[in-house]
C-alpha cells in the first residue's frame, strides 16, 4: 500500500488542506460598564467562525471564549469593539506560594486572584519546602522525626 499512496500523491490535484486549530480557552480582561458593552463584545466574538462558547462576567470584567479560535484573533476582535482588552493576567491566589509579593497583588484585581509573576513562585531548591516536608501528613516518617 505504500507505494500507491506515493503515486497517487503524483496523480491528485494538490488542495488547500487547512490545518485544524485545537480547541482551546481564551480569557481576556475588558472593562464593561453596561449591559450594551457586554451584549456588544459578546456579538462580536459570538460572530466569530469556529466559537463554541462564549461567558462574559461584567463584574470581574472578564470575557471567556472556548472553541477552534486563534487567541490573538479574539482579542483583535474585541479590541474592535473600541473596548481596552488584554489576555487574563490573573490566576488564582491559592495556586501562588507568596500571593503579596511586590507586582503580584492587585488593587484592581477581582477577589481571589493576583497576578501572574514569576516572583511569586519560590524557587526549585527552595529550604523552606524540604523544612515543611518532613512534618507533613504524607511523610511516613514524620513521627519518628517528633
Amino acid at each position: 500500500m505504500g507505494a500507491l499512496d506515493y503515486l497517487s500523491n503524483f496523480c491528485t490535484v494538490t488542495s488547500t488542506r487547512s490545518k485544524r486549530k485545537l480547541c482551546c480557552t481564551v480569557e481576556i480582561k475588558v472593562k464593561m460598564d453596561c449591559d450594551g458593552c457586554e451584549r456588544r463584545v459578546k456579538n462580536a466574538v459570538t460572530s466569530m467562525k469556529g466559537v463554541k462558547t462564549v461567558e462574559v462576567n461584567r463584574k470581574q470584567s472578564r470575557v471567556v471564549v472556548s472553541g477552534y479560535v486563534d487567541p490573538n484573533k479574539v482579542l483583535r476582535r474585541v479590541k474592535s469593539t473600541g473596548k481596552v482588552a488584554e489576555f487574563w493576567p490573573y490566576i488564582p491566589q491559592h495556586l501562588v506560594y507568596y500571593p503579596y509579593v511586590s507586582g503580584a497583588y492587585d488593587k484592581r484585581a477581582p477577589a481571589g486572584y493576583v497576578r501572574n509573576v514569576v516572583q511569586a513562585y519560590p524557587a526549585s531548591n527552595a529550604p523552606e519546602e524540604n523544612i515543611v516536608s518532613l512534618f507533613s501528613d504524607d511523610n511516613v516518617n514524620a513521627c519518628s522525626i517528633m
